[in-house]
């Protein structure tokens, strides 16, 4: 006798992805989603960059492996850059919950969300998204949510119930891996076999702790170690440095089976572990950021024929909130004489449409960067040459595959230094974005890339070195010198390690 099979489960995703940086000179509106990425329900070709995406893609996939059938709802996302105003947020969240209850009964909620998406008037949208989506489902409906670690946690996002994972690996290469273990948690909730809960404990610092090198590539196995039994997941959340908010911090994040004895003694022991761990390793675990003579001293010093070295510009990274033009880095190269490098990139779309209507072989006057504001530095101006002009150019973006636009771009050279200019403000991850533009990064002395550390994924199979370089701009990490007005103190670096000790020991 044939018995009947067990139901299909049915999963409503959706979900907003901005990292808003409170000291950007960007605006971030509607528009910003629409030059980003924006899935509307019904869009067939916003749906196939979507289901390439980071995140919310890999959740689609892993929920039809499952033979889960899944109703998409919007997905946006942002390039990062200043706090949302009030209306797209609401927009965004309003067409969400109307979807969901269009949806009707759904066994699960999968969300793709940041964790430092802030707009006016909302200073934890992720809470406040999940808690509305909680009201629409009531308390028995897993919903999960995919966040990255730069986020920061609340009290009303572990309040929700919501099940939290977030990616372990900075570049963020585990998407997919953290997919699965979310989905995986949802279904055994969803079944009756797990009774999952969340737990937070505060790690009072901010910071960036790339995972590619130890002593956190060794914390992010330890994280790992971790979990079995009744520790479901395990998640070290950096929090994002960026975000002025009562919020603002690294955290640490445990999921556990509280249907099991003990279990909730355990997962708090473990994350009072973890996070002292983590705190310990404050100091040692970022890179060593230099100011930029001695960062192109040392580029000099390392210099090989065995491939570039790269020297990374991360406070004008744009995948943390800044403009991408800042020319401090490249007037000192040009100051000092020094030829054979590659920059990329300066977004500056006036100076890419004078090249582009000049052509190829032209040289002509042109002002490139330092154009939004004073952490911009001043324009380079000269006789640049035009060596490139492309309006298809893409490169590889966060996860090494899916191909993200540069928009219309422009390779021009001044002094020895080839610069490319984009008009799709994003960060570098690739080295495609130089060899589509027609230069061989293999072959350049020195390379400067605008990304904080998303680049090593793609650039370190072809370096021979990287140096961090703290030049003034929106992401300088001397957060000491920023303007905070609602971070909770104590935090280190704003505040000595032995007065935060002092404070969690009152």
């Amino acid at each position: 006798m044939n018995l009947p099979s067990a139901p299909r489960l049915r999963a409503f995703a959706a979900g907003i992805e901005h990292e808003s940086n409170s000291f950007s000179p960007i605006p971030t509106t509607m528009r910003s989603f629409e030059i980003g990425l924006l899935y509307r329900p019904g869009d067939v070709r916003a749906f196939e960059q979507a289901y390439e995406f980071p995140g919310y893609g890999d959740l689609l996939k892993a929920a039809k492996e499952r033979g889960i059938d899944v109703v998409p709802g919007t997905f946006a996302w942002a390039q990062p850059s200043g706090p949302l105003s009030r209306a797209p947020y609401e927009y965004l969240r309003g067409e969400i919950i109307r979807e969901l209850r269009a949806a009707g009964p759904v066994d699960m909620v999968l969300l793709t969300l940041h964790g430092a998406m802030v707009a006016e008037g909302y200073d934890d949208c992720e809470g406040d998204l999940i808690a509305c989506v909680r009201d629409v489902v009531g308390p028995d409906t897993p919903i999960g949510a995919l966040l990255d670690l730069h986020g920061n946690l609340s009290s009303r996002m572990i309040a929700s119930g919501a099940i939290l994972v977030a990616c372990k690996e900075y570049p963020h290469s585990d998407y997919r891996d953290r997919a699965e273990e979310l989905l995986t948690v949802l279904v055994e909730a969803r079944v009756g076999r797990i009774r999952p809960a969340s737990l937070m404990r505060r790690v009072p610092m901010l910071g960036l702790f790339g995972t590619t090198d130890d002593p956190m590539k060794s914390f992010v196995e330890r994280l790992k170690q971790a979990e079995g039994g009744d520790i479901l997941s395990v998640s070290a959340m950096h929090g994002f440095p960026w975000s002025d908010t009562d919020i603002t911090s690294a955290s640490i994040l445990v999921v556990f089976d509280a249907g099991r004895a003990g279990a909730h003694a355990r997962a708090e022991r473990l994350a009072r572990t973890i996070a002292s761990e983590f705190f310990e390793l404050r100091g040692v675990s970022t890179s060593t950021r230099l100011p930029i003579d001695e960062a192109i001293d040392k580029a000099l010093s390392l210099v090989s024929d065995r491939g570039p070295v790269v020297i990374a510009d991360g406070a004008d990274n744009p995948g943390g909130g800044a403009a991408s033009d800042s020319t401090f880095i490249v007037q000192r190269l040009l100051e000092r004489g020094i030829r054979d490098v590659a920059v990329g990139m300066i977004w500056d779309p006036a100076a890419v449409a004078q090249a582009t209507q000049a052509g190829v072989g032209a040289t002509l006057a042109l002002d490139v960067g330092g154009k939004v504001g004073p952490l911009s530095g001043a324009p380079v101006h000269g006789e640049f040459e035009v060596l490139c002009v492309r309006s298809d150019a893409c490169q590889r973006g966060l996860d090494g595959q899916a191909l993200d636009a540069l928009g219309d771009a422009v390779t021009v050279r001044l002094k020895g230094i080839d610069i490319v200019l984009n008009s799709i403000r994003q960060q570098t991850f690739s080295p495609d974005c130089f060899t589509v533009m027609g230069i061989n990064a293999n072959e350049k002395k020195i390379l400067i890339v605008k990304s904080t550390q998303h680049f090593r994924l793609g650039f370190d199979p072809i370096a021979v070195a990287t140096v961090y370089c703290d030049a003034p701009g929106s992401l300088n990490l001397d957060l000491r010198r920023l303007p905070y007005t609602r971070i909770v103190r104590p935090l280190w670096p704003m505040d000595p390690a032995e007065a935060i000790l002092a404070e969690q020991v009152a």
